[in-house]
């Protein structure tokens, strides 16, 4: 997508293949003299049995720029944390596993439990959050970029690009999301994005009127992409959402604590392809029916935080709009692909659609019955003002799960 397009609302920045990759990543290597960079992995130890993760190692091997790499292993036994001490071994970062499943972090759990501050659900939200807890209680980095572990595409440039806006201290951003195009095996890929986040937003803006949130999630090309780096300084602060809204979340956090000037995008790939979900069209608590619920819900309780009234009126409103804005995309994707040799199934696609406008009313639903919930994780200032002690305690308690299995490496 070699294109200088700006949309106005956030800067985006693209690959207009002028510059290599090793340039690039000699720049990042500079900054990260003086600007530390950690990379967060959130991994299920199904990953490291899979064919992506072997991939990603392969070319984090390649990155000069990373102070440390921090693993959060998630549904892991003993056995397999062992083993996956093993597996990480090969990189030439210094690089941490959270044993998540662990006893020493499940009795870290157990205490934020006591002060009603744990995570209330397992999932990418919650290893996500720890990871980002003990790099602040390491408080030697000054970047911190996630991306998930199923990227069957993954290259070093595209953790080169994703970082490069935040770690160059000549840049005012705090924030970058990365964008790319879901292109693979001859078919166009994102469903979620293109035919729930985009329509509905344009529905809600029609609906509801002109929102300046709104515009500003509008702004970015690929609002779910799991391809994040930020400044450390806007973490104590951050807020994780614990259910599949996480993508959304963050960007509302970002919303909330930052001027859209500090907030950008990049595009860090023109070929992108990952584990794909299923519709679980029978099944609302699993694949991408849950996620297009939980996505709903992101939007409506933040507008309403910003003060827009939602009823059963407004969410009907919103359903209607949105299948009509959606069904006409549907068109719009289906050409776009066959100019460019690519299949869609079009009846695959408005079937989706009609799941995810189900799910619109849905989620109205559960946010009318319980307006109080608040999936957000506590943030980590908050977590420190409880308990002054307990994100040392949890750096201790990855330094001894090490000391405990240090024979791994004999």
């Amino acid at each position: 997508m070699a294109d200088f397009h700006q949309s106005g609302n956030i800067a985006t920045f693209h690959d207009l293949r002028t510059q290599s990759t090793e340039a690039m990543m000699r720049e990042v290597e500079a900054f990260g003299a003086s600007r530390k960079i950690t990379l967060i992995l959130p991994s299920l130890f199904s990953e490291l049995e899979g064919e992506a993760l072997p991939r990603i190692l392969d070319e984090l091997e390649k990155v000069p720029f990373l102070h440390r790499i921090v693993i959060g292993l998630d549904r892991a036994s003993r056995e397999q944390y062992i083993y996956a001490r093993t597996f990480f071994s090969r990189l030439k970062q210094d690089h941490v596993v959270l044993w998540n499943d662990g006893p020493r972090l499940k009795a870290i759990d157990a205490r934020l439990e006591t002060l009603a501050l744990a995570p209330s659900e397992p999932g990418k939200g919650r290893n996500v959050w720890f990871c980002l807890g003990y790099t602040l209680a390491r408080q030697d980095s000054s970047v911190v970029a996630v991306h998930d572990c199923d990227v069957l595409t993954y290259s070093a440039e595209m953790l080169t690009r994703l970082v490069y806006p935040v770690a160059n201290p000549g840049f005012p951003y705090q924030m970058s999301k990365g964008f790319y195009p879901r292109v693979a095996e001859g078919k166009l890929n994102g469903r979620v994005s293109r035919l729930l986040v985009s329509p509905i937003l344009q529905a809600m803006k029609h609906v509801l009127g002109p929102r300046d949130y709104l515009d500003f999630l509008s702004g970015f090309r690929y609002p779910l992409a799991g391809e994040f780096a930020m400044r450390t300084n806007i973490l104590p602060d951050m807020r994780i959402p614990s259910d599949w809204g996480l993508e959304i979340g963050l960007l509302s956090e970002a919303w909330r604590n930052l001027s859209p000037r500090s907030v950008c995008q990049v595009e860090i790939s023109d070929r992108y392809d990952h584990k794909h979900q299923d519709l679980s069209a029978e099944d609302a608590s699993a694949g991408l029916s849950r996620m297009s619920v939980d996505i709903c819900k992101a939007l409506y309780r933040k507008l309403a935080a910003d003060g827009t009234v939602l009823s059963d009126e407004i969410f009907r409103s919103i359903k209607a709009t949105y299948y009509r804005m959606a069904l006409d995309l549907v068109d719009t994707y289906y050409n776009d692909a066959r100019m460019n040799g690519l299949h869609v199934d079009r009846h695959a696609e408005e079937g989706a659609v009609e799941l995810f406008a189900s799910n619109i009313m849905r989620a109205g639903q559960l946010f009318l019955e319980n307006p109080m919930e608040t999936p957000f994780i506590a943030s980590w200032n908050r977590v420190h003002a409880a308990d002054q002690t307990i994100m040392q305690d949890m750096v201790d308690a990855v330094k001894e799960d090490e000391s405990d299995f240090m024979p791994a490496f004999a």
